[in-house]
């Protein structure tokens, strides 16, 4: 169905999406928790079933008809995640449960081989758990040495500071493209080419990018990038590393056992060109297929769609926050039309602590995430505890927005009425 002037976005594909049909505390379900996970559309949940039904057969391993069909499949998949973000070549990428997995994945196979005692690895202090915590540990390993970029004053990625930070020294910059809580929108590009001038590696956390952003692996010219299905409307267990060929062939094994091999001999293994290479083991057959079919589905309906109405919605939402005067936002805030961050806003109220507000709103059917979203360190600097926020996603509506803007203002008059 066409967009209209009196048709949204998420009129057209609302339907879609059969979970948001349903009553939560007897009222209807307004889901804002989409930083956390996405919803999946019928189109992907019929792929996952249709494997199980009619392919059901592991890949790569069988001559039969079920096989070949399910081989075709999950490498088709391949082939659309690709074509999604722009990589240069089907073999750059693998697939792996999350995007978690894909970070350690380069952390113990390329960075237990390759850094050293004095060597800098680059984070930022925003920076998510699992583009943290992996880094950490390498560190402790090897005796490389972690710096972390600081916020500006506006809370955003402090590019000045980076350019200062970064040195002959430093061997790696590994950071997230958006903020899963300020929302901002980190200029990737640009990181990617100071630390290339330096000799330096960089690697890409896309999570809250890539179901949001046209997100062009060649264009951020980074060596590896890396999502989750679960945020792009995909199932659970599956996402994926990018990675540029040269690098990925440069990189051992990170795990052993079938699929990755070549040939196996009792004293000594050779291993499978890419991206099998990477992936030993039974994989997700049906939730890569079913990545396949999200890919398909945002695709159909167009990134540039997608982001050009999740700005309406931001705008809509900074608008109504607004409006009540104990709310305060963290990150930058977007311009006029909605643009220059993510749609998502992690907000404190004095003296109201973030899973009460979440808990009382539950109560109204109201879904959104409170605590401190997997950045302890980032809330650290912020002199939190956590916040609470509202992630939107293009299946949102204004007035759901108006619904969660009257809920969150009877709330806080509530805890303000005992206080």
């Amino acid at each position: 169905m066409p967009l209209t002037q009196s048709k949204t976005l998420a009129d057209v594909v609302r339907s879609d999406f059969p979970v948001l049909n349903q009553l939560v505390n007897g009222n209807p379900l307004v889901y804002l928790d989409n930083a956390a996970t996405s919803q999946k559309p019928i189109a992907v949940l019929e792929s996952l079933r249709n494997y199980y039904e009619q392919d059901n057969s592991n890949v790569h391993r069988g001559a039969h008809t079920l096989s070949a069909r399910a081989t075709d499949a999950y490498e088709g998949a391949r082939d659309k995640v690709a074509r999604f973000i722009n990589a240069a070549s089907r073999d750059e990428i693998v697939y792996t449960r999350n995007a978690s997995e894909a970070i350690n994945l380069v952390a113990y196979s390329w960075g237990l081989n390759n850094l050293h005692a004095g060597d800098e690895i680059i984070l930022s202090v925003m920076e998510h758990h699992s583009n943290l915590v992996p880094w950490q540990i390498v560190a402790q390993k090897t005796g490389a040495v972690l710096k972390f970029v600081e916020l500006t004053a506006e809370e955003e990625f402090d590019l000045e500071q980076f350019k200062s930070l970064i040195s002959r020294n430093t061997k790696l910059v590994a950071v997230v493209y958006v903020s899963n809580a300020l929302g901002c929108i980190n200029p990737v590009q640009e990181i990617t080419e100071i630390a290339h001038s330096y000799g330096a590696k960089v690697l890409i956390d896309a999570c809250q990018a890539v179901p949001h952003l046209i997100t062009d692996v060649q264009a951020i010219d980074c060596d590896w990038l890396v999502a989750s299905g679960h945020k792009m409307c995909a199932p659970t267990g599956i996402g994926f590393l990018y990675g540029k060929l040269d690098v990925l062939n440069s990189m051992p094994p990170f795990l052993g056992g079938g699929e990755m091999i070549a040939d196996v001999f009792l004293d000594h293994s050779t291993y499978a060109a890419l991206p099998h290479k990477f992936e030993a083991g039974t994989p997700a057959i049906g939730e890569a297929i079913a990545l396949g079919a999200a890919v398909d589905y945002l695709t159909n309906i167009g990134m540039d769609k997608i982001h050009a109405y999740e700005a309406e919605l931001t705008q809509h939402l900074f608008a109504g926050l607004a409006t009540i005067p104990e709310v305060k936002i963290y990150g930058t805030k977007p311009n006029a039309q909605g643009e220059g961050r993510a749609a998502l806003a992690a907000f404190s109220v004095d003296k109201i602590h973030c899973s009460d507000l979440s808990t009382l709103l539950d109560d109204e059917g109201i879904a959104i995430r409170s605590g401190h979203h997997c950045t302890q360190p980032l809330h650290r600097i912020l002199g939190l505890a956590g916040t609470a926020r509202a992630s939107l996603y293009f299946y949102n509506t204004h007035a759901e927005i108006d619904i969660f803007i009257k809920a969150l203002r009877d709330a806080i008059d509530f805890f303000n009425g005992l206080l």
